[in-house]
């Protein structure tokens, strides 16, 4: 491998033939070397193939039960993809001994990655179209015998990126049945995926009228710039990314975004160094400061277990 080579986590994950959530658990522990550019993490080659090389071996090695693997106490996972994560970790580091490592993954696959012990902090915006509420109905499924406390970060506009001008007139999430209209989607497993998922169950749609829907991208920003270059009319995603890249936007929910830990020892001090930042009139200050995120339950607790 070129010494001047270097892999982002997705291409490692390729590479390796592992699970993205994986290489960042490696990442975490210290055994695979990262650098960062800008928001990005990468490793270069040369670590790659010394971590490939040491861990060849004629023999396989004995797995530690679950629940019983050796972590960095002092290196987190917080996993989710708003920029306000960058923030709260920035915060996080700069307040306590906790080092921050992130992963994009989407909400659902996020909370599946904290039931296996790979997240500390997830973030979340889940909507369940039977009560109309955000994230508890998922948590409560799957953390199953987990203690957890549920904190809101901020709440923000969702709804539908659209061309300049709106040419489809859309106002509501009816009118996607448009026979001419073509969608970009969203991953499975993320907030955006769910929330159409669960308008077009509520309002009778079949996802098999839907043109486009099984073109996918995997974040916010990208399913708007699809919109913005024609390769689609409509998308589901939050208005500052529709801003950021200068398509119109529809709102038409208000979501609650949220963050979920694990109540455990030793937990306790995260949890209160979360609690202080989310309540901090400097963190607050800093998200009012982006625009279009609403911060008047910021630091609020929205559920603990006990």
């Amino acid at each position: 491998m070129s010494k001047e080579l270097s892999y982002t986590i997705e291409e490692v994950s390729q590479l390796l033939k592992v699970s993205k959530l994986t290489i960042y658990d490696l990442v975490k522990k210290g055994e695979l070397p990262v650098f960062r550019v800008g928001r990005q993490m990468r490793m270069d080659a040369k670590d790659l193939e010394l971590y490939i090389n040491n861990h060849k071996s004629s023999t396989s090695p004995v797995a530690e039960p679950p629940g019983n693997e050796v972590k960095d106490s002092l290196t987190l996972v917080i996993s989710g993809q708003d920029m306000v994560l960058d923030i709260l970790g920035q915060h996080i580091q700069k307040h306590s001994s906790y080092k921050t490592l992130r992963s994009n993954a989407g909400s659902l696959s996020g909370l599946i990655s904290m039931y296996n012990g790979d997240s500390d902090i997830v973030s979340l915006h889940m909507f369940d179209g039977d009560t109309g509420e955000y994230n508890l109905p998922y948590i409560k499924k799957i953390l199953v015998g987990y203690p957890y406390i549920l904190l809101n970060l901020v709440s923000r506009k969702a709804g539908l990126y659209v061309k300049k001008g709106n040419p489809f007139g859309l106002t509501n999430w009816t009118d996607l049945k448009h026979k001419d209209l073509a969608i970009i989607n969203r991953e499975r497993g993320s907030g955006a995926r769910i929330l159409l998922d669960e308008q077009l169950r509520i309002h009778r749609i079949s996802s098999k009228d839907l043109k486009g829907y099984a073109n996918e991208e995997t974040n916010h920003l990208s399913v708007a710039s699809a919109v913005s270059a024609g390769k689609a009319d409509v998308g589901v995603g939050i208005e500052k990314a529709a801003k950021i890249v200068g398509v119109d936007f529809v709102p038409l929910i208000t979501e609650r975004y949220d963050l979920v830990m694990l109540k455990s020892p030793k937990n306790e001090e995260l949890i209160n160094v979360v609690k202080r930042i989310l309540s901090s009139n400097p963190f607050q200050a800093e998200i009012n400061a982006l625009g279009d995120y609403d911060i008047s339950q910021t630091g609020s607790i929205i559920y603990e277990t006990y």
